[in-house]
């Protein structure tokens, strides 16, 4: 047999799996726990086929990691099977953060009972339990998940499509319904913890029933679990879901419900600076503000596209097999200012148009997804819709792209951000509108334009809109998780839709490209990120409160409200604590509550007209006048230094 492993020709008889194959090649090591064949992860048990080409996946391969947390995934569904064994299995993923499995039982998992899942684990882990693949019929797999009573199984295999096959993973006495891949063995998962249990509905619907979803992290080392919980500590610190409450920027009610958090005055007055930021700097490039309305008929969003493609994660507003009219709360404001667009016959000389607006946007997010200021159900976001010549196009998107770089480095995130070329899945049509020829078309006039800007991007399948492919910035919170703070998207189907034209030079009239962008993203989840990335102690010219005035006692009161009076008339927001209590109590309270600078008053700087400036960076106090104070701090703000 000849294939290739990482570029290597290897050509032998003894070559039967991928595992000899790697081996055959020189390549294999201890650190080997899966492989790539032509693009595609396998474990190393698999049959090699002929002239493929193999590339050997280690735990610090993303691809690599994801097997070995399924298979730690099943060691802990194994752990609960012998401890609890009426309980049900339903799916247990690898994720990002590690791995997860959702159970129907009704045993209270305690911290307690994770201890005692995570003693029953490593049991399994020193049995050394080989994992061996096997496949069934339709009929005997159904057979199979019945006898051993679990319900969720045998709907899972209904739901397999007819021209796949039904695998299954053995270790033990344990058996899962699993497309794989997995490791060899149960001995190669060396280290790991559940960290916690939380509810999630079965399938994400709430009208379905609450599982048991318990977590875990797992780790080739104890070495590489000890730092990855000495991180979680670390993290844990600039929680934003932590953290954003205990300094009050924003909080929750259970009367209004989970995914709408309420932004107190510091949260809010941070939401409203960047706002304004960020409304100023699309307006000084060119961009032009419209306010849509937050709902609209069904008959909007059947046109779109989003009621076929995106109804269950909308708000809808009637019962549309009774009412006459139906409403829905806006998901995204496309197709509202659409309507603008479609206001007055438009030329190619109107173009590009570009519309921006700070929208809230209302989705049906699944309970067990949402999470603090990250991930909710109410959301405002800096939306805008572009529409250019074809000409236009890659200009229009570049600019689009170099907003959103800027916004991100004033923000301090650009470094913590990646690229994501999000594409559509050819294999699953029913997510999309439009042919596969526009679809092509679109993704490679995408692929120029990323690439002739040198941007350095990963591709993700079957993460496009419904409409086009889109350009995802990516970026992690503290605890590891991705999510897409800005995106870019190209669009050349809803134009025609929607029946937007122009007039071209020769008379002819043409659909525009549409571009869908954001420069910010949700402002909720920038917010999240701003709290993580500085732990609070945010640049001057965003902090809600900038400048703490300190008296020494009341002789100084009213000379300190005198300068807070200056520095406020100046725009700067400022506070003043006169209470009586000892002044270094004062400063330590807005230390504790990140305030960027502190003017401490007392008789001395009464007398001699100044302010005693001490900064939360390093403590240290300066002496200088209130004006001398407020060039320097203005400068800072007018700046946006970090």
């Amino acid at each position: 047999m000849k294939v290739k492993v990482n570029d290597i020709e290897v050509s032998s008889e003894n070559i039967v799996s991928v595992y000899d194959a790697i081996k055959e090649a020189g390549l294999m090591t201890r650190d080997v726990i899966a492989a790539s064949m032509d693009g595609k992860t396998v474990e190393l048990t698999k049959k090699a086929e002929e002239g493929c080409a193999l590339t050997p996946l280690t735990f610090c391969d993303e691809e690599g990691k994801d097997v070995f947390n399924h298979t730690a995934s099943h060691i802990l569904a194994q752990a609960v099977k012998r401890l609890f064994p009426e309980s049900k299995l339903t799916i247990g993923p690898a994720v990002e953060s590690g791995f997860y499995y959702d159970i129907d039982t009704d045993v209270s998992v305690t911290p307690d009972v994770l201890d005692k899942l995570e003693v029953e684990m490593r049991k399994i882990v020193k049995e050394n339990l080989k994992i061996e693949r096997f496949t069934l019929s339709r009929d005997d797999a159904v057979k199979l998940m019945k006898e051993r009573n679990e319900d969720y199984k045998v709907l899972l295999i209904s739901r397999i499509p007819e021209d796949e096959e039904v695998s299954f993973y053995r270790q033990g006495e344990f058996v899962d319904l699993c497309a794989g891949p997995h490791l060899f063995s149960t001995g190669a998962v060396k280290a790991f913890k559940l960290t916690q249990c939380t509810g999630a509905y079965w399938e994400g619907k709430s009208e379905n029933k609450m599982l048991k979803r318990i977590y875990g992290v797992a780790f080739p080392s104890k070495e590489m679990l000890s730092e990855h919980l000495t991180m979680l500590e670390e993290a844990k610190k600039r929680d934003h879901n932590k953290l954003g409450r205990e300094l009050e920027l924003f909080t929750t009610s259970e009367l209004i419900g989970q995914g709408l958090p309420i932004l107190l005055p510091k949260g809010a007055r941070i939401i409203q600076t960047l706002q304004r930021f960020v409304e100023d700097e699309e307006q000084k490039r060119g961009w032009q503000l419209t306010k849509t309305p937050y709902m609209a008929k069904s008959d909007l969003y059947k046109l779109s596209g989003h009621w076929d493609h995106y109804r269950d994660g909308m708000f809808v507003l009637g019962d549309p097999e009774k009412d006459k009219e139906v409403f829905a709360l806006r998901p995204m404001t496309c197709p509202f200012q659409y309507q603008a667009y479609l206001n007055k016959g438009r030329s190619y000389r109107d173009l590009p148009l570009r519309y921006n607006e700070t929208s809230t946007l209302f989705r049906n997010e699944a309970s067990g997804e949402m999470h603090g200021l990250i991930r909710v159900r109410q959301f405002t976001i800096s939306e805008g819709h572009l529409m250019c010549t074809p000409e236009q196009l890659e200009s229009e998107f570049a600019g689009c792209l170099d907003l959103a770089i800027y916004m991100l480095k004033t923000l301090g995130l650009y470094e913590d951000v990646s690229y994501r070329f999000s594409q559509w899945d050819p294999d699953d049509r029913d997510k999309y509108i439009g042919t596969a020829e526009q679809w092509n078309e679109a993704q490679s006039v995408m692929k120029n334009i990323l690439d002739d800007l040198g941007i350095n991007y990963k591709v993700g399948i079957g993460e496009a809109a419904f409409y086009g492919p889109k350009l995802d910035i990516q970026i992690r919170n503290v605890f590891g998780k991705e999510d897409t703070l800005i995106t870019i998207q190209i669009d050349q189907q809803l134009a025609e839709k929607f029946g937007m034209e122009y007039t071209d030079k020769d008379g002819t009239k043409k659909n525009p490209y549409i571009i869908h962008r954001t420069s910010i993203g949700c402002y909720e989840r920038t917010l999240a990120l701003l709290i993580e990335k500085y732990a609070g102690a945010f640049p001057l010219w965003l902090a809600p409160v900038q400048v703490k005035i300190l008296p020494i006692g009341d002789a100084q009161s009213e000379y300190a409200h005198g300068v807070a009076d200056r520095l406020s008339s100046l725009g700067m927001r400022v506070e003043v604590d006169d209470r009586n209590e000892k002044i270094g109590y004062k400063i330590r309270e807005a230390q504790v509550t990140k305030i960027p600078y502190m003017l401490v008053i007392g008789a001395n700087e009464v007398e001699n007209g100044t302010v005693s400036v001490r900064s939360r960076k390093d403590g240290a106090t300066t002496v200088m006048t209130a004006g001398d104070f407020a060039d320097a701090a203005l400068e800072e703000i007018r700046t946006k230094r970090i």
